[in-house]
């Protein structure tokens, strides 16, 4: 692709941390955690967040594992005020006071995301692997106290989708402004769990209905965002609006990626901000032009109408299930790979198998 011609990314994920108290069996970052001692320093995230306003990027989403871990929050908060960036916290919730939420909320903050396992307590607390259900409820309620927009983020999946209405209700009860009610997706530490997660098809079709009869019924109180599982798909979603054009994603070691889960490309190797500038690595970097643009797509992705709709598909779940590169994601019914997702949509049963959780010594 032709520099000229690529774009300004609109946002910056900044996983500030892998440390985390939950432990759930989704878990979209890499299956090798990074220890606390390999975190880049304050500075050098404040050097980015400079650079990234400086590049014309509109959002910093702070994230993680769980970014209330790092001491240094307000002060990394404070400085992408003060370049003009828009603030997301993506939190568990578990671990903020109204205090330190305050604090945020001063130094900033304009939007919190609260992640939920489920509405029951018990099923909630299983699925994370923590006690923290009734937390995330409270933290939830000081956002909207203090007065900052609240989403809620809700993993949804074969052992919690029964409670979606219940989800929906309570992200009204809670004075969201947003609800995610994000289908699992399987690569990372999620393709563990597969059958743990895929749901049947009449769950998906009953989920999609009720998705869509609330967004009838809530207009105007409760947007609702849908990600269906990528398997019952026709076509692939356009996965983070495509490769290199409009997110990048930091590690908290400094690896700048082109989505959260691009290191299960371990064909890739990524450039760092310890080394690079965040624009140079945006323009220059091999594995931001790896999959940039059209020119690398394969048939029938080359031929097709919709190759700068989708732009391919997913990489990281094409080369998860395909092991080459450069496949045609298989969610795709137009995909010669598309024969990979028999197996495990045969092995969906009423049965519940038990969770493979991350051990973190």
């Amino acid at each position: 692709m032709n520099k000229k011609n690529i774009e300004i990314p609109y946002a910056v994920l900044l996983e500030l941390t892998h440390r985390c108290p939950l432990s759930c069996p989704y878990c979209s970052n890499p299956l090798e955690l990074e220890k606390k001692s390999n975190e880049i320093d304050t500075d050098t995230w404040k050097r980015v967040l400079t650079e990234a306003a400086g590049m014309g990027i509109l959002q910093a989403h702070f994230s993680g594992g769980e970014p209330t871990a790092r001491k240094d929050l307000e002060e990394l908060i404070k400085h992408a005020n003060s370049v003009g960036l828009y603030t997301n916290l993506i939190t568990s919730g578990v671990l903020i006071n109204e205090k330190r939420l305050k604090i945020f909320y001063d130094m900033g903050l304009d939007h919190v995301q609260v992640s939920f396992q489920d509405t029951e307590a018990e099923n909630a607390n299983r699925i994370a692997g923590y006690k923290g259900h009734e937390k995330k409820i409270e933290t939830a309620k000081l956002v909207r106290k203090i007065g900052l927009p609240l989403t809620v983020n809700a993993v949804m999946h074969k052992q919690n989708l029964h409670n979606l209405e219940t989800m929906i209700n309570m992200a009204v009860d809670l004075d969201a402004e947003r609800l995610e009610v994000a289908q699992v997706q399987y690569y990372g530490w999620a393709l563990k769990n597969q059958s743990a997660f895929l749901p049947s098809r009449k769950q998906l079709d009953i989920a999609t209905q009720l998705v869509e009869d609330y967004r009838v019924k809530l207009k105007g109180i409760l947007a609702i965002d849908y990600v269906v599982p990528d398997y019952y798909a026709k076509r692939p979603k356009s996965c983070m609006g495509g490769w290199g054009r409009q997110f990048l994603n930091i590690t908290p070691a400094g690896k700048v990626l082109p989505c959260h889960a691009a290191e299960s490309l371990n064909f890739l190797s990524f450039d760092n901000v310890k080394n690079k500038s965040l624009s140079w690595i945006w323009q220059n970097s091999e594995a931001f032009n790896k999959f940039r643009g059209t020119s690398w797509m394969p048939e029938p992705c080359q031929s097709c109408d919709r190759k700068e709709i989708d732009w391919g598909g997913c990489r990281c779940q094409a080369f998860a299930l395909t092991g080459i590169p450069e496949a045609t994601d298989p969610t795709c019914e137009l995909s010669p790979y598309r024969s990979v997702l028999d197996e495990p949509l045969s092995r969906i049963s009423e049965e519940i198998p038990e969770f493979i959780y991350r051990r973190i010594e």
